[in-house]
């Protein structure tokens, strides 16, 4: 049997030349953009430490949520400072 010398076409090379981006580089192309209309929250460690996954951050929170709107009531209604 014959080995086929053919790289996969969704195969990641070792190197990659500039010549393979002719519409060119752009350090931080996106960072803006993710700054702007991002929901990623970054954690401090020891709060990451209290809870095991998403969903166990997004029932803490809304708890705290349900509790503050029943002791001073939705945000809507409060009067501003």
């Amino acid at each position: 049997m014959k080995k086929d010398n053919e790289t996969v076409k969704n195969e990641l090379r070792p190197e990659y030349k500039r010549s393979d981006f002719p519409g060119g580089l752009k350090r931080g192309k996106y960072a803006k953009r993710l700054k702007e209309s991002s929901n990623i929250v970054v954690l401090r460690p020891e709060v990451a430490k209290a809870f095991p996954n998403e969903e166990a951050v997004n029932d803490a929170l809304l708890s705290l949520i349900e509790i503050a709107q029943k002791t001073i009531g939705p945000a809507s209604s409060r009067s501003s400072r």
